[in-house]
């Protein structure tokens, strides 16, 4: 079942007046691929959802997030959102706070052997592993980072992560944009 991503990345281009090829030359991702992808004829690698929710100003939290009608601070008991055929899950920990000055999610990485591309953004990330092996790549090293490793950095710097193990990676991620 798919989850609509590309409605909601759509969606959110349209009511930002930005056109296909705007969003193409803002993330250097083609055309076509975006198309598909707001068309659900394609699935996007975590890199592409950044560049994309960069692009839009959003957070890529808020493509897996459910409307939140009360103003609640616990954000616990919410269901995780994916996207379908993809191998990560976003599962937003902000409850309905808006513009917060940091974003905690709950990552959950499937095993993948999908190649990723170092990326930059603005801010800081933080993240916790809270279960399996998590490959990191960081300022042109990898490191392997297990339960209980944690990592804090710029995201200003090139980096990326995945789950190169046969094993399902879950992490806590804490962003924060300057």
């Amino acid at each position: 079942m798919k989850t609509g991503i590309g409605i909601q990345i759509k969606k959110v281009r349209k009511q930002r007046k930005m056109t296909l090829k705007q969003l193409a030359e803002k993330t250097g991702l083609s055309i076509s691929f975006l198309s598909q992808i707001e068309r659900s004829k394609s699935s996007m690698t975590l890199e592409s959802l950044h560049k994309v929710s960069d692009a839009l100003d959003i957070s890529p939290s808020q493509f897996f997030s459910e409307n939140k009608d009360i103003d609640t601070p616990i954000s616990g008991k919410e269901t995780m959102n994916k996207q379908a055929d993809s191998f990560f899950h976003y599962h937003s920990l902000i409850g309905s706070m808006t513009n917060p000055l940091f974003e905690p999610r709950i990552v959950t990485l499937l095993p993948t052997e999908e190649k990723v591309s170092p990326f930059r953004h603005e801010g800081q990330e933080f993240i916790y592993i809270l279960q399996g092996t998590l490959t990191l790549f960081y300022k042109d090293h990898y490191y392997e980072l297990n339960t209980g490793d944690s990592f804090h950095f710029e995201s200003t710097e090139a980096h990326n992560w995945i789950n190169y193990s046969k094993e399902t990676v879950k992490l806590l991620q804490v962003v924060a944009k300057r």
